[in-house]
């Protein structure tokens, strides 16, 4: 392996641990349930318990990022996730908040290399 494979090898690693780190607060902060986000849900019409599926799949997706074995994996359940709150956002017409999203989505392609 060329010397150039091994470093984007090393970049990709740094790149799926940075992102299982954001996935792993973020489902620390869904299955915490603050009230801010316990309310935006409720305005939005989603149910009761819904964040914890939300925290669940978070979870998921960042200890699937994390091992390098079930990288692939991470990356297709992030990639999912992702998806589906930039189109929930686009959908609202919040574009400023769907953008760090899409940049998310973005990032995970290196990542799962």
């Amino acid at each position: 392996m060329s010397e150039t494979a091994v470093n984007l090898h090393l970049v990709a690693g740094w790149i799926a641990n940075a992102l299982a780190l954001l996935f792993a607060s973020a489902a620390l902060l869904h299955l915490a349930a603050p009230g801010f986000l316990l309310r935006g849900y409720r305005n939005r019409g989603y149910g009761h318990g819904f964040h914890y599926a939300v925290g669940i799949a978070l979870g998921l997706a960042a200890l699937f990022l994390a091992i390098a074995e079930t990288r692939i994996w991470g990356g297709i359940l992030g990639a999912m996730i992702l998806f589906v709150t930039t189109t929930s956002l686009l959908n609202r017409e919040k574009y400023l908040c769907a953008a760090p999203m899409i940049l998310l989505m973005i990032a995970l392609a290196p990542a799962m290399a």
